[in-house]
């Protein structure tokens, strides 16, 4: 099992009573030095105070440290909204003795409430003192709201001696349809790479990871993913070779914590990836592939382990993708069951519907039109969904 510590960094996970229930609320992560730093955050009109700060913040590149909690999604709060997203990280600065501009806020939890900010700073010197090389799985579970379980994936390489790291941490289980990124999702490495390149490295990987996921068709006004690099490995991006490994290790790590977000979606029973080949052009497999994901009716069939392929290809249909319904083929895992557009019978069937009580599986389509194709991973809507969204608040 890997380690998830990162040469560098020190990381905290605390209670502060933003959660009425008790549950750690608070997380924090320092770097020893200060680090370049890139990010990316959601597309939705509607921002929290956190996202609009960083995006201001974010244009000098660099960073000692991010504070982050659960339970308050500090988002639709006007003014005061701002100003405590400020005292966030004032709180952080003046304990460290740093500079204010140098430190990062993200924030998750119920849109519209008023952020208990002086929660936040009666527990600074706690969440301060508690940050150690090993915190990353507190930090992790201080980030949570309706999630289930941590998430958290580590990956190290070693390059002519020296050893890269990637650790990361995201949340994320409802509310689930980035335009860039998770609800929340935090990344370090000991990696040395200018901020400029890690933002073009980190746009690439979130495209093909949390641009690549839904849970329920939502996107979030907290979406952030944040990279810190601090360079300590000795290991830098002017090495080609070792700039190599970064890209593949944070994509790797990105999209290991993406299907952690699906797999652990509100009420989910399966983690399903949807691909689409043979379309006219990438986009228009995308757009197949997004509809299928987010339709409600295949993802209900989804959970009734239902082998009803009719919602599939009707979701395909109405997705704005080209394509031409007699040359469509279907399958399930290795197992076709439409071909050219029509089904194969109540044999086959039957075969899938024994796919369709695994956990994991693939629904593949080959439209058969043209070289274009791309892929989602979404999960079942089961009746525990609407359970936990009907209680959200309380």
């Amino acid at each position: 099992m890997k380690s998830n510590t990162c040469p560098g960094f020190k990381f905290s996970g605390i209670a502060s009573g933003i959660k009425i229930n008790g549950s750690p609320d608070l997380g924090l992560i320092v770097s020893e030095n200060e680090a370049d730093i890139a990010a990316v955050f959601t597309k939705n009109l509607v921002c929290a105070a956190p996202v609009l700060l960083c995006k201001e913040r974010i244009m000098q590149g660099r960073a000692n440290a991010i504070i982050a909690n659960s339970g308050n999604a500090n988002c639709c709060t006007g003014e005061n909204g701002m100003k405590n997203a400020v005292k966030m990280t004032k709180v952080i600065s003046d304990a460290l003795k740093i500079s204010d501009d140098k430190v990062f806020c993200a924030s998750t939890g119920v849109i519209g409430e008023p952020m208990p900010v002086e929660k936040i700073e009666a527990s600074a010197s706690k969440l301060i003192e508690s940050a150690s090389t090993d915190g990353m799985n507190d930090f992790a579970t201080a980030i949570m709201t309706t999630d289930l379980v941590s998430k958290v994936y580590t990956a190290k390489r070693e390059v002519a001696g020296k050893t890269i790291t990637v650790t990361g941490a995201a949340k994320g289980s409802g509310m689930i349809q980035p335009g860039m990124a998770t609800m929340l999702c935090f990344i370090c490495t000991d990696m040395g790479i200018a901020s400029k390149d890690l933002y073009k490295v980190l746009l690439d990987g979130t495209e093909k990871s949390f641009n690549r996921i839904t849970v329920d068709g939502d996107m979030s006004t907290n979406d952030t993913v944040m990279v810190m690099a601090n360079g300590m490995s000795g290991l830098t991006s002017d090495d080609p070779v070792a700039m190599k490994a970064f890209d593949e290790m944070l994509s790797e790590t990105l999209l290991a914590l993406a299907k952690m977000v699906v797999k652990d979606g509100e009420g989910a029973t399966k983690l399903v990836k949807i691909e689409v080949n043979g379309a006219p052009t990438n986009n228009d497999a995308l757009l197949a592939a997004r509809e299928i994901a987010n339709s409600n009716l295949v993802k209900t069939a989804l959970f009734g382990e239902d082998a009803n392929w009719g919602r599939i290809i009707a979701a395909a249909g109405r997705s704005g993708a080209k394509l031409d319904q007699t040359k469509i083929d279907i399958f399930f895992n290795d197992v076709q069951m439409v071909k050219d557009g029509m089904g194969l019978g109540k044999t086959v069937e039957a075969e899938v519907s024994k796919i369709l009580k695994s956990p994991e599986y693939t629904i593949r389509l080959e439209l058969n039109i043209g070289q274009g194709k791309d892929f989602m991973y979404t999960c079942d809507f089961s009746y525990d969904y609407v359970k936990i969204n009907i209680s959200y608040r309380s």
